[in-house]
């Protein structure tokens, strides 16, 4: 697939603009690196906010993963891109993932942030094998994986070494 400029696909209309938009997590998915880091960062403020509320941070990651699988799919088209680093709505949800039920703390914040970033970028199975499913659910699919992978994670080493919590 080619790469389309931003002025193509911008003057397609206000929808895509507004699709684009959700996907990228307010444009920030178009950071010119790291884009995915730069996509979780706004989640662990919205994970320290809601972190009191573990069930209202899963609702919110559950609308936003079916929002996101539709708006990445969609995206995707727009963009003319496989798998768009520009789509970070899945860096978001997966962090949101990664937070739930821990304390909320700067300590275990960090935590869950550097293992999440650490599981989505290597990728340990099944992530990997997620990305090979077609459209946004590909799209979406390993970085629930990773948040998953990343909160069992911090869940053990807070058990572990008490100092982190």
């Amino acid at each position: 697939m080619k790469e389309r400029t931003s002025t193509t696909w911008a003057a397609r209309g206000w929808t895509d603009i507004l699709i684009v938009g959700f996907a990228s997590a307010l444009y920030i998915g178009f950071a010119p690196v790291a884009s995915g880091t730069f996509g979780s960062l706004p989640a662990l403020l919205v994970a320290l906010w809601l972190g009191h509320r573990p069930v209202h941070l899963l609702l919110l990651a559950a609308l936003l993963f079916i929002l996101g699988v539709a708006a990445a799919g969609k995206t995707e088209r727009i963009l003319d891109k496989h798998d768009p680093s520009e789509v970070v709505i899945d860096e978001f949800v997966g962090m949101l993932i990664a937070f739930a039920w821990l304390p909320i703390t700067w300590h275990s914040a960090a935590l869950a942030f550097v293992l999440y970033r650490a599981f989505d970028v290597f990728k340990p199975f099944p992530a990997r094998q997620c990305e090979s499913i077609e459209g946004g659910l590909g799209i979406m699919a390993d970085d629930i994986v990773a948040g998953v992978y990343a909160n069992l994670a911090a869940h053990a080493l807070i058990l572990a070494f008490s100092w982190i919590s």
